[in-house]
């Protein structure tokens, strides 16, 4: 392999996050996108459920640091033109536009867009505000250089103004700029360039276009965001008033055959739930209603969430198609007509404002890369999906990830980014990673100096702004003891933000930072960088959270919240005044692996870093390999799951670089990232091996629920999904022969799920049971199959096998949760009882068989493991990722990653895709030599020490243990993550926490007390 670089084509979340894995295993990328910067439309997203944080808040960050990675190479404002070669050889051409801007000078100071006399629509802010002709599409965009619209300039239409070039200092606006051809010649290649939105003018009849007061969905995000065109005050684009009603309607362009869209778009329920509770905090007393066919939450804790919208928030959620929107002349309101979808009459209702949920679809320019490329697309226009590899695309060598291959959120878009990262690089395992480090100045040293704090107030938009008041808190600032400079900043995690604080620090001298902004759990390391830059130690750094722990919770009380918000920075500057530069441990790595669990997932996390050449450990519990797949025959789309399972098995036990440990369990597990060792036991009482690694991935997989409900296990012909499965798939059987003389079978969806004991959507359901509805119908045409559902959650483009079910015959009853259908056994007989609400009325079914659609539960294995290896289980017993959106198969453990059902439920490609982005996170520690460890860490003042062992007994991550020699504690650096359990424990005070040492938090307190 010669050419060891790898092109990502599309910068948004899912090409950000697959060139970050790539550079942080040593792996050279060019990131091309086709707008001005990067960020996709992420960018445009105010919040993101289930959590509600804040879009920009948490992307900003990765912004950031890929724009700041020496690996990769950002090429903004262009388009792949042509390819050539083959996988390990490509030869790429690539046009990039003209900017008429110098990228390699420009300070991105601001000037030359204060000064542009053009105002134009502004595409980040879907037209409905002006930005300048010259201008960069959001403050925290990278590359944070300008650009000028052509077409709207006056000087490149008409041959005046050139004002920009005027006042711009370091003269770097150049008209004479041309398109260039960039030649590139790379390894592998993944496309990420994502999907578009529903045009809504095609549904006139909702009166988009027409009405100001009808908004796409994402033209409302970009209203309710702080960086939106009214700075999240919601109002009525006709009159500028408040709403009092508003409406969301959902699936514009999805699910719709009439436009050519008939496939679910998987994220907008749960957008417009996310909507509904942040206009809510923006407006408490409007009224909305959301309407839907299906409220399709299949993800995880989003049941919780779409409960919270109802109960906390009073969304109401309506079950109906509405089938036009009109206007009333009279006071713009608009009116809707709906069927109930209860057998009643048809309503009409007024709304001040509608939102249209418009769904997302194949791009243009996403056909347009697939044709240039030679890659396969699908029926729907997205790439086409094997399930059993997912991120593969036809042509070798090229590989996606993302919505380009079907509408999905973003942690599984972040998967499967991860996941195509990990393909590209095995692709050329064979050639040695390389890192471009950047390059910091020496640290200066400032023990000697007196403390110059500088404190840099974050507006975050109106995230922060429209609560506390930043420039009375700057100020304040500025009148602290030691503060030698304070100012505020529109977003401090922005590019230009950085600048300007490295720059304060040479200008000013300062020795020490605060700042005044958002949470230090995804910013911290962001500044400290920043800090490195200018030549500080990056832990002479203070953060104080004046959003989370101020602005969010004292929405109602401004003056409070600024007075709070002072009090906030006092106690940083306080500490800050102590803080002193701590240094980071080097840690070698060693490069093989652990994987805990043999089914798919396992086992394809475990071929995956065998395809990266490390050796892998591969511990399953039971006497073979397979876990929950060997009961499934049939994928989703006809697919044979045993022929492949089959052969997965057979490579992996063929694969030299996998140890498989059969009727075996980890033991014991001990170390830190890049030093694990842990005990494999076998069946045997000698039967023990121990083994080193630098990671272990989780894939413990699930269990299906044991019920008694529904009569299930005292009739034999009520079945689980997973035997009527059985039964279609093996003739013979005893089930099988009920089968055959079945004339009517009952499939009763959310057995087990979605109920007080385990209030989430086990996700796979819905479509097994289509899947299981279809093979009936195959089997004998003549069959009646009944579903009976709550919300069929058909997501993606799972919708077209739904409507496939529908169309041969398969009838779908509603239910609702406080009226389940009832089973009984009448003279012999199987008849279940459930009220339709369409004939609204109590309906009787015969059945000769019954599938129960039971529950996914977490495996009784997920608590050892927890313990094991210190990584916590949500409330229903599932592993709890680090972060829900951007890291969703790390832990917050280094070195410890999660994939497959241990997650949550999911179906074999979303667990092979996850599986395959956990061996790719894996691999970012297992590519390196070395590591650097966390400097907050405990110390023994061994004076002090009385080893005791009352800090052994505390410490979560067990980096403590007594050292009987010297009879005293010892810490293992490499192990404390910082909590300060130890520290606050130890009753002779001989632990400090490094960073929160007990002068720096006395003076915290003291400061409290002013």
């Amino acid at each position: 392999m010669d050419h060891k670089a790898v092109m990502v084509v599309g910068g948004g979340i899912a090409g950000i996050q697959a060139s970050l894995d790539l550079a942080e295993m040593g792996v050279e990328v060019f990131l091309v996108e086709r707008d001005p910067s990067i960020g996709g439309r992420m960018a445009q997203l105010d919040k993101t459920f289930p959590t509600n944080d804040c879009a920009m808040c948490i992307l900003s960050p990765k912004l950031v640091e890929a724009g700041g990675n020496q690996n990769i190479h950002i090429i903004a404002n262009a388009d792949v033109q042509s390819i050539e070669g083959e996988v390990g050889n490509f030869q790429v051409q690539v046009l990039k536009r003209a900017r008429f801007v110098d990228e390699t000078r420009c300070t991105g100071c601001g000037v030359c867009m204060s000064k542009c006399p053009v105002r134009i629509p502004d595409d980040y802010n879907k037209g409905l505000s002006k930005t300048k002709c010259i201008h960069i599409p959001f403050p925290q965009a990278i590359p944070a250089v300008p650009i000028i619209a052509k077409e709207h300039c006056i000087y490149l239409t008409k041959g005046k103004c050139r004002i920009c070039e005027k006042f711009c200092e370091e003269k770097v606006i150049d008209y004479e700029q041309q398109d260039t051809t960039l030649e590139l010649n790379v390894g592998s290649i993944i496309l990420a360039v994502g999907s578009q939105e529903f045009d809504a003018k095609l549904k006139g009849e909702y009166s988009y276009g027409t009405s100001p007061n009808v908004l796409t969905s994402i033209e409302f995000e970009r209203v309710l965001s702080a960086s939106g065109p009214t700075q999240g005050h919601v109002t009525r684009p006709s009159d500028e008033k408040e709403p009092e009603r508003l409406a969301f309607l959902q699936c514009i362009g999805s699910r719709d055959l009439q436009v050519g869209q008939p496939f679910c778009s998987a994220v907008c329920c749960m957008q417009a739930a996310k909507d509904a509770i942040i206009l809510a905090e923006h407006l408490p007393d409007v009224k909305v209603s959301i309407f839907n066919m299906d409220i399709r939450a299949q993800g995880k804790d989003f049941d919780k969430f779409i409960n919270r919208a109802q109960d906390d928030y009073g969304a109401r959620f309506v079950r109906a198609r509405v089938s036009s929107v009109e206007i009333n002349p009279a006071n713009d309101n608009l009116r809707i007509r709906y069927d109930p979808n209860d057998g009643g009459p048809l309503k009409e209702e007024e709304f001040d404002m509608v939102v249209l949920s418009v769904g997302l679809q194949s791009s243009k320019a996403a056909r347009q890369l697939a044709k240039t490329l030679d890659v396969r697309l699908d029926e729907t226009g997205f790439v086409t999906d094997d399930p059993f590899d997912p991120v593969m695309t036809s042509r070798e060598g090229i590989f996606v990830c993302g919505t380009m291959t079907g509408p999905r959120d973003i942690p599984e878009t972040v998967m499967q980014a991860s996941a195509a990262a990990s393909a590209a690089a095995s692709c050329q395992a064979d050639t040695p990673p390389q890192w471009a480090k950047t390059e910091y100045p020496p640290a200066r040293d400032v023990q000697a100096e007196p403390p110059r704090v500088g404190v840099f107030v974050c507006r975050c938009g109106i995230n922060i702004a429209a609560t506390v008041d930043v420039p009375a808190v700057a100020e304040y600032a500025g009148t602290l003891p030691g503060v030698a400079h304070a100012q505020e900043l529109l977003f401090a995690c922005a590019r230009d933000s950085q600048r300007i604080i490295a720059d304060t620090i040479a200008e000013k001298g300062l020795n020490r930072v605060v700042v005044c902004a958002c949470t230090p759990r995804t910013h911290e390391s962001l500044f400290q960088n920043t800090l490195q830059s200018a030549g500080i130690n990056p832990y002479l750094f203070e953060f104080a959270n004046i959003r989370e722990h101020c602005s969010w919770v004292h929405q109602k009380q401004p003056e409070q919240a600024t007075a709070k918000a002072k009090e906030l920075a006092r106690i940083a500057v306080a500490k800050a005044l102590r803080l002193e530069p701590l240094s980071r441990m080097t840690l070698s790595v060693n490069h093989d692996a652990l994987v805990i669990g043999g089914g798919v997932a396992g086992m394809a996390a475990a071929l995956e870093l065998a395809r990266h050449g490390r050796q892998v450990h591969l511990v399953e519990r039971e006497e073979q390999l397979g876990g929950n797949f060997r009961n499934v025959h049939v994928t989703a789309n006809g697919r044979d799951a045993q022929e492949f399972l089959s052969a997965m098995i057979d490579q992996v036990t063929g694969e030299a670089n996998i140890q498989v440990h059969l009727s075996s369990e980890v033991g014991e597990a001990e170390g830190f990232v890049g030093n694990f060792k842990s005990t494999i036991r076998g069946a045997g009482e000698d039967d023990e091996v121990a083994v080193e690694h630098g990671a272990v991935i989780l894939a413990t997989g699930a269990e299906e629920l044991e019920t008694d409900e529904f009569l299930r296990g005292q009739d034999p012909r009520v079945l689980t999904l997973r035997e009527l499965e059985e039964a279609l798939g093996v003739d013979g059987s005893a089930s099988a022969d009920m089968l055959d003389q079945a004339r009517s079978v009952v499939l009763i969806q959310c057995v087990g799920s979605r109920c007080d004991e385990r209030p989430y959507c086990s996700r796979i359901c819905c479509n097994k049971s289509i899947k299981n509805a279809l093979k009936l119908k195959q089997r004998n045409p003549e069959t009646n199959v009944y579903v009976l559902y709550r919300d069929v959650r058909a997501y993606g483009l799972h919708e077209l096998a739904y409507r496939e079910a529908r169309e041969q015959g398969v009838l779908f009853v509603r239910y609702d949760e406080d009226a389940k259908p009832q089973v009984t056994c009448d003279d012999g007989g199987l008849n279940v009882h459930v009220f339709d609400p369409v004939l609204r009325r109590k309906i009787t079914i015969p059945a000769d068989l019954i599938g129960l659609a039971v529950g996914v539960v977490a495996s009784v294995a997920n608590k050892a493991m927890s313990q094991m290896w210190k990584v916590p289980l949500n409330s229903e017993g599932f592993f709890l990722e680090a972060h829900v959106k951007l890291r969703p198969v790390d832990f917050a453990t280094d070195g410890v990653f999660v994939c497959g059902l241990a997650h949550y439920p999911k179906d074999v490609s979303e667990s092979v895709a996850q599986a395959r982005a956990a061996a790719g996170r894996a691999m970012t520690v297992l590519s390196k030599d070395s590591i650097e460890a966390e400097g907050k860490v405990s110390q023994v003042r061994n004076d002090r020490c009385a080893a005791c062992g009352a800090c052994v007994a505390v410490c979560p991550f067990g980096a403590i243990e007594i050292d009987d020699a010297e009879g005293v504690a010892k810490v293992n650096e490499t192990l404390c993550k910082g909590c300060g359990a130890c520290s606050a424990t130890c009753r002779s005070g001989a632990i400090d926490l490094r960073g929160f040492r007990d002068e720096q938090l006395v003076a915290a307190i003291e400061a409290v007390m002013v």
